[in-house]
């Protein structure tokens, strides 16, 4: 229904300068043409589609041995760009750290383009998600900011399942895209802690969970990572 209401103003401005075009003609005095409407600047100009987004998602051979794909985590926007949703701006919910698509932890629903999808272990007790957002104008950038804060407003918070203390730490990190920040997540509770890491590529952020290995999840998630920003390189909008 977004997509739809959205096709329809797009028409509607479409359709304005025309009207406005053939009244000038019809009262022209001679004067000379008159100048043409200004071209309004597409918002989604140099972001990928939630199609291409897939394309770059890490391919299956980035993740640990003896991973696959599972079904259910698998999801895209397609070839069209969804409206952009206003950050709701109430306490996070820290809960979200804990599963697939954590990137609303921030209050953002996610970009007008996304695409993601997870890996899991045979067992299925040790997981890699990964997903990228489009987002429209410095709203990416924004999203990295609000990583720091969900950080310190998530510093402690009561796990879901377990419902044992976790603690967070999250930290600025260098060499990944444009900027980086990585949360790690830990309990008395866990076998294995859990590493987050967001990283903006222009326009773009991706966002990547990992409880894969000894070390929190950590190699792994950064492994994935750096897969789908080489992917990304060069296609993003600065």
């Amino acid at each position: 229904m977004r997509l739809s209401s959205r096709a329809a103003t797009l028409l509607a401005v479409a359709v304005l300068p025309l009207a406005l075009s053939a009244c000038s003609s019809d009262s022209s005095s001679g004067t000379g043409a008159s100048a043409e409407p200004a071209k309004a600047k597409n918002p989604n100009a140099g972001l990928l589609t939630g199609t291409q987004l897939k394309k770059a998602l890490a391919p299956a051979s980035a993740f640990p041995a003896g991973f696959t794909l599972e079904a259910d985590g698998v999801s895209d926007s397609g070839g069209k760009f969804l409206a952009p949703s206003s950050r709701k701006t109430a306490k996070p919910d820290c809960t979200r750290l804990e599963g697939t698509s954590w990137i609303q932890v921030t209050g953002f629903e996610g970009g007008v383009a996304f695409a993601q999808d997870d890996y899991v272990n045979q067992d299925k007790t040790e997981e890699v998600a990964q997903e990228v957002d489009a987002f429209q104008g410095t709203t990416a950038k924004t999203v990295m900011k609000q990583m720091q804060s969900v950080a310190a407003e998530c510093a402690t918070f009561t796990d879901t399942d377990t419902h044992a203390k976790v603690k967070v730490k999250g930290a600025s990190t260098a060499g990944f895209g444009d900027e980086a920040y990585t949360m790690t997540l830990t309990s008395g509770a866990w076998e294995t802690g859990t590493t987050l890491i967001a990283a903006r590529s222009g326009n773009h952020v991706v966002t990547v969970l990992s409880t894969a290995g000894g070390d929190d999840g950590a190699a792994a998630a950064k492994k994935v990572t750096t897969r789908i920003l080489g992917s990304l390189k060069g296609k993003s909008a600065a």
